[in-house]
């Protein structure tokens, strides 16, 4: 059942606006549970443990993946909806299905799939994960995709801002125009979240940053040294452990307060309310937004441009587009049940699909296998 003490402007699965495939049930869960599960059995969602998050998987087996990523993200996402009563179903479906449509390479593979693809309509991560779970993943008798709720499906594309009023989204089918729930509204934080703090914890591992670096971010040294004080004879490993963990939880409060304000400040009683409310509601204040950018603008600087992370970042370029043009040559070489859907999706956005889908590992396999001549094919 689901819980009872549901917030009146949060989400409920017995008012979804339901699936496109009439189907009949093996069990009465909600309908949201229904989806995270069937979005933790999917393919997509098992490729997401072997793709980029910074690091790629034969660097090292300690940094976050996708798939770990997109863990961590709906633990923070739970957490928030718990403390606002909203459908923690929903948000963890949505949580874990945030990247699904993610590239090998991280958003390398992605910038470089949207300029090989400028000509036939693009290429961006949200909208192949919503592509993913209408279209791609293949398990069903009677239809492709997942045959997810409408409320997942419009919280996938409408969780980034950037999609409420974009021509691209289907005007009568998701409500363009209109805000999203709360619970698709927690994801862009909760990722926000979730990777800047991680991001740290694998940099520095790494070495790539480090902790007099970090000194210069405002939100960082006010935590660091606050646990400094708490626990005086801490080891440096665990002092960044805590530091990021207490990080975590300010992050939570700080968006939970600030949300609570918004609601009762704009007089939100039901999901209608949330709709036409003229921003987002669930945000932070905004001072600690600002203190969110300046870590993110270190993290840029220090970690994602970093050479060696660049050096990975060229060389996965390559990869991309020698593979994307040798499939485009020669359609012949891609796979039997790729080639039928060329006719249906077009060529270009048939190997779109195809590279998309592909694994750190599985792209770098590839293309062993289409230019080194002594690697079987």
């Amino acid at each position: 059942m689901e819980r009872t003490e549901l917030a009146p402007y949060a989400a409920r699965s017995d008012r979804s606006l339901g699936r496109r495939h009439l189907e009949s049930y093996k069990d009465d869960r909600p309908a949201f549970q229904r989806d995270r599960d069937r979005i933790i059995h999917c393919a997509a969602f098992r490729r997401l443990e072997y793709k980029t998050q910074v690091f790629v998987n034969h660097e090292g087996d300690y940094y976050r993946t996708r798939l770990t990523h997109s863990l961590e993200v709906a633990q923070i996402a739970r957490g928030i909806a718990t403390r606002l009563h909203l459908n923690e179903d929903l948000v963890e479906a949505l949580s874990l299905s945030h990247d699904l449509g993610h590239t090998p390479f991280g958003h390398t593979g992605e910038e470089v799939l949207n300029r090989l693809m400028k000509d036939f309509g693009g290429f961006d991560h949200n909208r192949q994960s919503l592509r993913v779970v209408e279209e791609l993943e293949e398990r069903y008798p009677c239809f492709n995709g997942l045959n997810l709720t409408w409320e997942t499906r419009e919280g996938i594309i409408k969780h980034s801002p950037r999609y409420e009023n974009c021509d691209l989204l289907d005007e009568k089918e998701y409500f363009r125009g209109l805000r999203p729930p709360l619970e698709a509204q927690i994801i862009d934080v909760a990722d926000e979240i979730a990777y800047n703090n991680h991001d740290i914890d694998d940099g520095l591992k790494a070495g790539y940053i480090t902790l007099e670096q970090l000194e210069k971010v405002e939100i960082w040294k006010e935590t660091f040294d606050m646990v400094g004080k708490k626990y005086p004879s801490l080891d440096e490993r665990r002092h960044v452990y805590q530091t990021i963990s207490y990080l975590i939880g300010a992050l939570i409060d700080d968006v939970v307060d600030h949300t609570r304000r918004n609601l009762a400040a704009q007089g939100i009683l039901s999901l209608a309310d949330v709709r036409q409310a003229p921003a987002r509601l669930l945000a932070f204040h905004p001072e600690t937004l600002a203190q969110t950018q300046q870590l993110k603008s270190f993290l840029r600087k220090y970690l994602y441009r970093h050479f060696m992370v660049e050096r990975m970042r060229i060389k996965a370029e390559f990869f991309i587009i020698r593979i994307f043009d040798s499939y485009a040559a020669h359609p012949s070489l891609l796979p039997g049940n790729y080639q039928q859907r060329i006719e249906r999706f077009g060529k270009e956005r048939v190997i779109c699909d195809y590279i998309a889908d592909m694994t750190d590992r599985y792209a770098m396999d590839e293309y062993r296998k289409l230019f080194e001549p002594f690697e079987r094919a």
